[in-house]
């Protein structure tokens, strides 16, 4: 006989005090009363799961307010957790995934400074065509979609410093050289959640990149999908940014981002 798979918790008790520190974490302050009626549970009960949270650390009373909220005791564990995250080993799955989707290159890329450094890539499945990129290699963020993807979360004032701070030259016909056109360009990507390299790096070459965040919801990482434009056409693109923004969605919440 197959074993059921449990669809409760079994311990009961866990899974309250956890509702408790959940309930604290997106309210902040909270009266006994308040995280009774909230939680539908009975006071003397939320009571005894405070002074249980309370006696190890993870939250602490008001002394004039008499309301609870949590310790930074959870903000050093999860903190020390995600130190010691590797990004490749949580990224490769998600970076085989679309890979496997696509039969594309796909690229994973940190920001260094004003430009982007390749620390993880996979070559194409499927026809002959090498592009120039390889682990390691630093790019300048304006001309390339993993680029774009980064610049389109930062405030405007930061993109005019990278913008500054760059060598702006005309890699191909394509490539964007002027500020205007730029910012156009990251307004659509910002509103479309991906951005593209239309031929601005590499003539032939089209790609779909979207940024990443982490736990303190800073974007410091973004991956894209590359190919010949032959493939890589804008039906095509519009099919593969569903999976793009299914994975952006995904590694960044596996990387500690939570959306409010």
């Amino acid at each position: 006989m197959a074993e059921q798979k449990e669809t409760k918790n079994p311990v009961q008790s866990a899974e309250r005090i956890f509702q408790v520190m959940e309930m604290l974490a997106d309210h902040g302050e909270m009266g006994l009363m308040e995280i009774s009626t909230a939680l539908g549970l009975h006071k003397s009960t939320v009571h005894r799961l405070l002074m249980s949270l309370v006696y190890m650390g993870y939250a602490k009373q008001d002394e004039v307010s008499q309301k609870y909220m949590l310790s930074y005791k959870i903000v050093s564990m999860a903190g020390k957790m995600l130190d010691r995250m590797d990004i490749l080993q949580v990224a490769k799955p998600y970076m085989e995934r679309l890979s496997d989707i696509s039969g594309e290159t796909v690229h994973l890329v940190q920001r260094e400074g004003n430009n982007i450094l390749y620390i993880y890539k996979i070559e194409a499945k499927i026809g002959t065509i090498r592009m120039v990129s390889h682990v390691g290699m630093v790019h300048p963020m304006y001309c390339s979609g993993v680029g774009k993807a980064i610049m389109a979360e930062l405030p405007e004032s930061e993109v005019k410093q990278i913008w500054n701070e760059s060598i702006i030259e005309k890699k191909t016909e394509h490539t964007i050289t002027d500020y205007d056109d730029m910012l156009s360009v990251l307004k659509e990507a910002k509103k479309n959640g991906y951005a593209l390299d239309d031929e601005e790096n590499e003539e032939g070459v089209r790609c779909i990149a979207a940024s990443l965040r982490d736990y303190h919801n800073e974007v410091k990482y973004a991956f894209s999908i590359s190919g010949p434009t032959s493939r890589m056409t804008r039906e095509r693109v519009e099919e593969l940014s569903v999976d793009v923004r299914k994975v952006q969605e995904e590694l960044s919440m596996e990387l500690g981002w939570y959306r409010k």
